[in-house]
């Protein structure tokens, strides 16, 4: 049993501390901090057990996050703040002899661009200390590197090609709001797209390449390119990949909402002054939009994340794969009290804390999750929320 420490109380901390609580025979003690106590208290009232407990930080400040860590003692940090935060709670982490784990990459605050270079620079540091970090386990990046890397593991002896589809078929019945934190969705989305390519990377223009996929138990869906963080990792550790790709869906109303969003400046992340102050228009954005936390309610409909992979299978003839889940907004409402964006994220990054707890993902030094073992990982993931199909030589259409 383990004592675990989480940093974040959104949509996606709530998941993941309703989930730890779910499992007390590997967590026997769960505490939630971020910057507003309240939102921690709201938590564990809503949770109901004397495991759970809550204090205050502020995550981008070392000195407050290593005395959090030596105030409580934990096993391993799930960190679910944002991504901007990642490399102090790294820090505070090697200085409090603490394991790490995470579901985003850091990206700088004042640049809409992400990359692993910072997080596994500290790789050797993390070795030194003894100390495991586990990087990007939400779904996407996350589940989608456990799915490559169960594909390898028993279907392939070299994967060819990568595709990777997220598909959110619900409705929130909001004119415009985002699933995740705004203004790191929307930084995501705005900026340029980017695929692998017969060891190139090539950009494109936001939202330029596009076609139509059908999705399980959906049927047929927009689905833009862009670029995500986990191809930069998995073409690293699968290097037989020749292209690696990441599609995403997106309804007209949300794409003409967002290009008047960046058309008026509102979509920038550089500061401007208003009223002898200093602001960011994405920031103040943020703060007017719906709260992805309080979306699931009213949320109806399904999410569908999966891998398409081709290649030539352990007996060297030709493949292709499909593995997916599908998630219900309704039933991770009922479940967690939050919608299935956060329910996706949320579930894998207790189970990645959970195979560490347990002894199965142990491995010093600073790691994305295709580097562990995919079948124990896939096996709780099936018993706590979100099972896996696949779909073996269909049409991948891509």
């Amino acid at each position: 049993m383990g004592k675990v420490l989480i940093i974040g109380a959104g949509g996606v901390g709530t998941v993941v501390a309703h989930k730890c609580a779910q499992n007390p025979d590997v967590f026997n003690e769960i505490v939630i901090a971020s910057r507003t106590k309240s939102k921690c208290d709201a938590v564990a009232k809503a949770i109901g057990k004397p495991n759970v407990t809550t204090d205050q930080v502020d995550a981008d400040s070392v000195p407050e996050l290593v005395a959090l860590l030596k105030k409580h003692k934990p096993d391993i940090v799930i960190n679910v703040a944002l991504p901007y935060q990642d490399l102090t709670i790294m820090d505070a982490c090697l200085e409090c002899g603490v394991n790490y784990l995470d579901t985003a990459n850091y990206e700088p605050k004042d640049e809409a661009h992400f990359e692993y270079s910072w997080q596994w620079a500290y790789k050797e540091r993390f070795e030194k200390a003894g100390l495991t970090a586990i990087l990007g386990c939400g779904f996407d990046p996350g589940v989608s590197g456990v799915y490559t890397a169960y594909a390898a593991k028993h279907y392939f002896s070299e994967i060819e090609t990568l595709d990777i589809v997220d598909c959110n078929a619900g409705n929130h019945g909001k004119a415009f709001a985002t699933n995740f934190n705004p203004e790191i969705n929307i930084r995501e989305i705005t900026q340029k797209g980017k695929y692998y390519e017969n060891g190139e990377w090539i950009e494109t223009e936001p939202q330029e390449i596009h076609k139509t996929l059908n999705y399980p138990n959906i049927g047929p869906r927009e689905s833009y390119l862009l670029y995500h963080e986990e191809l930069e990792s998995l073409v690293v550790n699968f290097p037989s990949i020749k292209r690696a790709r990441f599609w995403m869906t997106f309804g007209q109303e949300y794409l003409t909402h967002l290009r008047v969003i960046q058309n008026i400046g509102m979509a920038s992340i550089d500061p401007i002054m208003y009223n002898g102050q200093e602001i960011v228009p994405l920031q103040f954005l943020k703060a007017v939009l719906p709260n992805p936390k309080e979306l699931g309610e009213n949320y109806v409909g399904e999410t569908s994340i999966g891998c398409r992979i081709s290649g030539k299978d352990k007996e060297g003839k030709p493949m292709t794969y499909y593995i997916y889940n599908n998630c219900s907004h309704e039933e991770a409402f009922k479940e967690t009290g939050m919608q299935a964006v956060s329910y996706t994220t949320g579930v894998p990054a207790m189970t990645g804390a959970m195979m560490f707890l347990t002894g199965k993902w142990n491995k010093p030094g600073v790691h994305n999750v295709e580097e562990f073992d995919p079948d124990p990982f896939l096996d709780v993931l099936n018993k706590q929320g979100l099972p896996w199909h696949e779909i073996i030589n269909g049409d991948l259409e891509l």
